[in-house]
């Protein structure tokens, strides 16, 4: 390992079964750079707290920016936080040190299993937390439930405000047509329109579930923690 290099640990994944890798950007001098968790910011660490006593690898590129040039790109971050899982995770913001792509493999890799849940999937696990008589292990469910919630979410949101650009774009350009007396192209762009909306409304719908569901996830949590 050396100054600039791109390396990474393997660590357990939130409350799911699996693990994945933790990516942070090797300094020289016995630190790194990365999305520190829990706080989902940027810090520069001990190589120690970085790697929690985990095997530290190698990531290598054909092709990537100089030692010191992805050191100062990551050191131009310090402090950021707007970590998210499934855009801007540690995976992103060390590809993008070294490369200047922000890219994570892991998540193309994950999305698919992610666009297979569902709220009524998750519900499941919420029902089994609060039928749970064992305090510690209603709490565990109820974090699970938590963390599948925020994956979900994490991926139907964007979807949901890019369907809502698109509805409003295309709204836009049959307004532009009708003033061209295009009725045609209007016609295509209302079509169009329709579309993103049904998408759009079928995104918030499952958004206002997650929120209800979080609601009654975070209000039982709070029972447990009285109780216990």
């Amino acid at each position: 390992m050396a100054r600039g290099d791109q390396i990474y640990v393997f660590r357990p994944f939130l409350n799911l079964q699996g693990i994945y890798e933790h990516h942070g950007i090797d300094c020289g001098d016995g630190t790194v750079i990365h999305y520190r968790k829990p706080s989902e910011t940027i810090e520069r660490t001990s190589l120690a707290t970085f790697s929690q006593g985990q095997k530290i690898y190698l990531k290598r590129y054909p092709v990537g920016f100089i030692s010191d040039v992805a050191v100062q790109r990551a050191e131009s971050r310090l402090g950021e936080r707007k970590y998210n899982l499934l855009f801007n995770n540690c995976e992103h913001f060390a590809n993008w040190c070294k490369t200047g792509i922000s890219d994570s493999q892991q998540v193309r890799n994950f999305v698919p299993i992610i666009n297979q849940m569902n709220p009524d999937q998750l519900y499941d696990c919420i029902k089994r937390s609060l039928q749970e008589t064992d305090q510690d292990n209603a709490s565990q469910l109820l974090s699970q439930a938590l963390a599948n919630i925020r994956l979900v979410w994490d991926s139907t949101q964007p979807q949901y405000k890019q369907a809502v650009q698109e509805v409003n774009a295309w709204q836009k350009v049959a307004i532009q047509a009708l003033k061209l007396n295009r009725e045609d192209l209007a016609r295509a762009a209302l079509i169009r329109k329709r579309n993103y909306e049904k998408s759009a409304n079928e995104k918030k719908a499952t958004l206002d579930q997650l929120a209800k569901m979080t609601e009654t996830l975070i209000r039982n949590r709070l029972n447990v923690q009285k109780t216990s």
